[in-house]
């Protein structure tokens, strides 16, 4: 049987009341306006497209820091779904926060935005870096608690800076870290985000607006990006997600599309891209 983890899902409710809209920075996600998807639904398009587990991401464009619409849902489903939250780092309460979410809800990591999405919110403070963030880092470090980042590969240098203090932070790259594919066939630029490739713990997540911004590139050949990753971070750091629904599309059409385009691997690797990689980085057992 081929084991598929997406390793990223939206899910929202219908229910204003008791999940009231809240987004970061005040602007709701154009996606959860006309592709609304709850959790219910979300199962349902899972289950078409034959994924046996899933990472919940907190819809933070629509519900902000209020993480109990997700955790709810994840609650109906423990054996299908794992949960990833957001927090506000700069809080002082980040760090209780984050215990609150991991400890007693369930979740089992964590995603921060440091670049812009289809709301163009990004994180406040000095970046990654930023000196009020310091216990978080500490925290999920010493806990083991995957941290899935939203960036460009222009902020590699601020995640630099925390994996300096945390080299064996295991660190989730939306969207491939949105890397440079400028100046092909060479891509000089890819040498940015490729300084993360000496971190075990970073793995690159790929998914359709990842591959549809390097064919969008002028010259750029997905293909060859995906293979010149793949040689520096091993595709033992490879993960693949859907972004559904906030990426249009069904979970089984983004997931033959990433297929497609990594057809090159090996059986074993592919397996490790579909499902094994992101089951060993959530802790989740692979069926036999």
């Amino acid at each position: 049987m081929t084991f598929y983890f997406d390793t990223h899902t939206h899910c929202i409710s219908a229910d204003t009341g008791s999940y009231p809209v809240r987004p970061l920075g005040g602007i709701r996600s154009d996606w959860s306006r006309t592709r609304p998807v709850d959790g219910d639904e979300l199962i349902g398009h899972l289950d078409e497209a034959g994924v046996q587990r899933a990472a919940l991401v907190q819809a933070s464009t629509v519900y902000g820091y209020d993480n109990r619409y997700a955790a709810d849902v994840l609650a109906r489903y423990p054996g299908r779904l794992v949960g990833v939250c957001s927090v506000d780092f700069l809080a002082v309460s980040a760090v209780d926060d984050l215990r609150y979410w991991i400890e007693e809800r369930g979740f089992r990591g964590v995603r921060i935005r440091i670049a812009d999405g289809d709301t163009k919110v990004t994180a406040p403070g000095a970046g990654l870096s930023d000196e009020r963030m310091a216990a978080v880092w500490d925290y999920v470090d010493e806990h083991g608690i995957p941290v899935s980042v939203q960036m460009h590969s222009k902020n590699t240098p601020e995640l630099l800076k925390v994996l300096a203090g945390h080299p064996a932070m295991t660190v989730v790259l939306d969207h491939l870290g949105r890397p440079n594919a400028t100046g092909a066939p060479e891509y000089p630029m890819l040498a940015e985000l490729e300084q993360l490739a000496a971190f075990a713990g970073v793995h690159l997540k790929i998914t359709p607006s990842s591959l549809r911004r390097l064919d969008n590139e002028p010259g750029a050949d997905a293909t060859s990006v995906l293979r010149r990753l793949a040689g520096k971070f091993g595709s033992d750091r490879l993960m693949w997600g859907s972004d559904f629904p906030a990426t249009e599309g069904s979970p089984r059409d983004s997931r033959v599309l990433i297929e497609s385009r990594l057809s090159w691997l090996g059986a074993d690797e592919l397996a490790a891209v579909r499902g094994h990689n992101a089951a060993r980085v959530y802790g989740v057992p692979v069926p036999e």
